[in-house]
């Protein structure tokens, strides 16, 4: 049985790295009884694959990881469960029954939501938060947003237009942005963030941001790119009765 569970990454936890964060989830399935699936031969391995790695420093509100069961009591008692073994800012949100047929969340990744917000302790040096986030929405409108992207085999140019779906302010305090993900492209906020600060002769520090991953999609099209839809990977399962 596929079972896709939901959870959320916030605090202290942030400063968990995927590795890390991976090693805690299956200490906390073993801790919990979980009849989870184990991969066969000499050196059998949990069956788990996460969506997409959540950088160090980023939380993240609808986080995913894919696992195979043996067997499972309700969705409702094994989010109750799990939740038993977390630590302080870890928390399931959801347990769903994946279709026999359904690809693995990691291969599904299209698209994630983030929100954005400006510590106070940079205001001295990139302005004023809702100053910042209408020149960045400014920006992102009609800018220039070509850039070098760094590659393994050396640099190519990147029109990062295509790539962001959506953004506004949020609030008076913030930005959203919806952003290519996955392996075919994808951009991080921070890479948005330092185009615009270098654009805009402000000094980028990855430290002046507070960055949360609201959610993760995967692509619906229905024959062309005007039929394109984002679905959140918690949809593509059902909740164990």
């Amino acid at each position: 049985m596929k079972i896709r569970i939901k959870f959320s990454k916030q605090g202290n936890m942030k400063f968990i790295g995927h590795l890390d964060t991976m090693r805690f989830f299956q200490k906390a399935i073993r801790r919990t009884g979980v009849d989870i699936r184990y991969s066969e031969g000499f050196s059998p391995h949990q069956i788990m694959s996460f969506a997409a790695p959540l950088g160090v420093g980023l939380t993240g509100s609808g986080e995913y990881v894919d696992i195979e069961v043996l067997s499972s009591g309700p969705s409702a008692e094994m989010v109750r469960r799990l939740n038993a073994a977390m630590a302080e800012g870890m928390e399931i949100i959801s347990f769903k029954r994946l279709p026999d047929s359904a690809a693995n969340a990691m291969s599904l990744v299209a698209a994630c939501d983030y929100t954005v917000r400006l510590r106070p302790e940079y205001e001295d040096r990139l302005g004023a938060a809702s100053e910042f986030f209408a020149g960045l929405d400014a920006f992102l409108e009609s800018g220039d947003l070509h850039i070098m992207k760094k590659t393994k085999k050396g640099e190519k140019e990147l029109d990062l237009r295509p790539l962001i779906f959506e953004h506004r302010p949020d609030e008076e305090t913030g930005c959203f942005l919806k952003l290519s993900a996955g392996s075919a492209a994808n951009i991080k906020p921070e890479l948005v963030l330092e185009t615009y600060c270098l654009a805009a002769g402000r000094e980028y520090s990855p430290f002046a941001f507070q960055i949360n991953r609201q959610e993760v999609y995967a692509l619906q099209t229905d024959g062309d790119t005007k039929g394109r839809r984002f679905i959140p990977l918690e949809a593509f399962g059902e909740d164990i009765e």
